[in-house]
């Protein structure tokens, strides 16, 4: 019998990985994601059976180890910030360079193309810049996509800006776009792949033929834009509770 109760049971184990499910009553395939943690997340349809979704996966273990190994390899290599005068934070694709001040109204502010940092929040200094960088997103990024969902034909897409753990980008049923604050260290063409990429998932829930068709009717050349994207993967900032 289908097992209908999967998310109770827990992980999968095949070929010595945990395999995360996340069951959902509206898919009808199987997609495989190796996050950039490494976790292994496997998006299936509610009624999969246990087993058949073991073979496909065994079927796929060559490439899932070796994705697995280049996710760890990029953490190793994820650059550490220091919250000191001249430490470079990535903003729209440029490096801006911190200064600490004893001045401004705010926390953390772009001026002259530096990032000041209030000398009397660096205790605080991580939260804060998080805390910016969402704001920078919330205020940027609604004007950015809704261009591209009215070109795409979805107008009533919402948006939110929130931690995603190690995804760009996530989209739910209900029509809305969740993405990642460090989405925001991203070059602006960047930041439309992604968009466009959760827009794409409102259409189709896996990345099926229809699913990058309708990517490539929206961004001709979304296949360099998505390199491009990886080799970014390693080099944005993210807290080191997150990207450890």
């Amino acid at each position: 019998m289908p097992d209908l109760a999967m998310m109770s049971v827990g992980p999968l184990q095949v070929g010595g990985l945990e395999i995360e499910l996340d069951p959902d009553r509206a898919r009808t395939s199987v997609r495989i994601t190796v996050e950039r943690d490494a976790r292994v997340i496997a998006k299936v349809p509610a009624d999969a059976d246990r087993d058949e979704l073991a073979t496909l996966i065994r079927g796929r273990l060559p490439w899932l180890y070796a994705k697995i190994n280049a996710r760890r390899a990029e953490a190793a290599e994820r650059p550490r910030r220091r919250f000191i005068d001249g430490e470079g934070f990535w903003y729209l694709g440029r490096s801006h360079r911190l200064k600490l001040t004893d001045e401004g109204t705010r926390p953390v502010a772009l001026k002259g193309g530096r990032l000041l940092l209030r000398r009397d929040h660096y205790e605080t200094a991580q939260q804060d810049l998080v805390a910016w960088y969402v704001t920078r997103g919330r205020d940027w990024l609604p004007g950015r996509m809704h261009p591209w969902a009215q070109r795409m034909d979805i107008p009533d897409a919402d948006l939110n800006v929130r931690p995603l753990g190690y995804r760009w980008g996530s989209c739910s049923h209900h029509g809305t776009v969740n993405i990642h604050w460090a989405t925001m260290q991203l070059p602006a063409r960047l930041i439309d792949y992604v968009l466009v990429h959760e827009l794409a998932h409102l259409r189709h829930a896996n990345h099926s033929p229809p699913f990058w068709r309708t990517v490539g009717r929206a961004l001709t050349d979304y296949e360099r834009r998505r390199n491009e994207l990886d080799g970014w993967g390693a080099g944005v900032w993210l807290p080191e509770e997150t990207s450890g």
